[in-house]
């Protein structure tokens, strides 16, 4: 459009039209190479056969959470948890550690508001 020459107009819609074919070709190319890749099937079948392992993993980090859980009862120090929770590495983990938090913390607060006999109040 800044050009008044028809030809070389041309040339310069010429040439767009090359590179836009050329990327079409690139992306189809891209395509078709990520659609037959011949591991994909290799890989589906590695899931399948990894799958009791998987399984087998996640019942084991619940068996973990489950002990975790009766550890986080044992203790009656927010600090100590608070260590705990910093030193985490799992959201689960962090997840219990905080309930435990929170659970202490609501206990303290309901001793306290416990009424305790005032000295002068009536």
């Amino acid at each position: 459009e800044a050009t008044l020459d028809l030809a070389e107009r041309r040339r310069i819609r010429s040439a767009i039209r090359e590179l836009q074919r050329q990327e079409l070709q690139r992306d189809e190319e891209a395509l078709a190479s990520k659609r037959f890749r011949p591991e994909r099937g290799s890989h589906r079948q590695e899931d399948k056969e990894n799958w009791p392992r998987s399984q087998r993993l996640e019942e084991e980090q619940q068996a973990a959470l489950a002990a975790l859980s009766g550890q986080l009862e044992a203790i009656t120090d927010v600090e100590e948890l608070t260590k705990l929770l910093r030193a985490a590495g799992e959201y689960e983990e962090r997840k219990l550690i905080r309930a435990a938090i929170r659970k202490l913390r609501a206990e303290e607060i309901e001793g306290e508001s416990v009424p305790s006999p005032c000295p002068g109040g009536g």
